[in-house]
């Protein structure tokens, strides 16, 4: 189930703070979460399938786009620390949380940064080596496909876009695969899908 305000600007906060804690591809990841923001009471399934499978860079720099309390970018960051990784997030204590959360982790806080705005926003000028989401389905599709047909112009040649889908996944993978050309399904579970576009070398 999806929280109706994983994506809105503010979330009323509805208790005091608990720990989500998982083990993904051999790397411990703990997190500080409050009740409200989207899946709080155990890391997603959805976000973990896309992690266990998603191809990471050597070396470069990344983005998670909607972060919101920070399992891929810091996950991405655990199992690569060479990487300069971005999280966004337009919800204000998401990006709080992220960004505690990059400290409880004892990661590099000059090499993940934490920005809050909308998409690309706070990125516009930016390219990535690979961006990743677990896109927020809940807010509808206009804002689900932005982060697809917008992806290019945030991508190296040879960049991916690395996304989870559940709901609409067919229609996902269709419009990545108009924008990109070719489509990647990395891992099927349970109705999930890991969906890699990479954009062509020139």
């Amino acid at each position: 189930m999806i929280e109706s305000h994983y994506y809105s600007r503010k979330v009323k906060r509805g208790g005091g703070y608990s720990l989500v804690s998982d083990v993904i591809r051999g790397v411990t990841v703990e997190f500080e979460v409050v009740p409200g923001l989207f899946s709080y009471k155990r890391i997603d399934e959805g976000t973990k399938l896309l992690l266990e499978h998603a191809e990471v860079p050597e070396e470069g720099v990344v983005l998670d786009m909607g972060c919101g309390y920070g399992v891929i970018g810091i996950t991405i960051a655990k199992l690569n620390p060479k990487l300069r990784v971005y999280m966004i997030d337009i919800n204000e204590e998401a990006v709080r949380l992220a960004r505690r959360n990059v400290i409880r982790n004892k990661l590099d806080t000059n090499s993940i940064i934490v920005l809050h705005g909308n998409l690309y926003e706070p990125v516009a000028n930016m390219v990535f080596d690979a961006i990743y989401s677990n896109p927020p389905f809940a807010a509808g599709s206009d804002i689900v496909e932005r982060i697809i047909v917008e992806a290019p112009k945030h991508l190296n040649a040879g960049g991916t876009l690395q996304i989870v889908a559940r709901k609409g996944a067919e229609k996902i993978e269709k419009l990545m695969r108009q924008t990109f050309g070719e489509v990647e399904i990395r891992a099927s579970k349970k109705g999930y899908k890991v969906l890699l576009a990479r954009k062509i070398k020139l």
